[in-house]
């Protein structure tokens, strides 16, 4: 296996974990079962691989305008996108994408820090 192929991998697994602890520490947050969790977490990388970098170019005043903070509002769309896009994800409203997409990015960091040694 290749070492590029090992880090998708690894990144997959540890977003996968981080949103499995985010909906149990927010409860507005639910998956129907494990399956909606793993596609979550595969479309949740895809959109912050594609998605994400359109809208960071597409809002570039506001971000600067707001010193970078509407970049969280950027992260909790794109948690939003994919709740929309799969069916066993279900996220309640606006509010619990926007703490969630910061517990799963501060929580996937701290897991890459320890778990991925480059």
């Amino acid at each position: 296996m290749s070492l590029n192929m090992f880090y998708f991998l690894s990144h997959w697994a540890i977003t996968s974990l981080s949103l499995w602890a985010a909906s149990y520490v927010f409860s507005g947050l639910k998956f129907a079962n494990v399956s909606a969790l793993i596609i979550s977490a595969l479309l949740l990388g895809f959109a912050n691989a594609i998605v994400r970098p359109l809208l960071v170019i597409l809002t570039l005043p506001l971000t600067v305008l707001t010193l970078g903070i509407f970049l969280l509002v950027i992260n909790a769309l794109m948690i939003l996108l994919v709740s929309s896009l799969v069916s066993g994800f279900m996220v309640s409203g606006f509010w619990t994408a926007f703490f969630a997409s910061i517990f799963v990015s501060v929580l996937s960091f701290l897991i890459g820090l320890f778990a991925l040694d480059k």
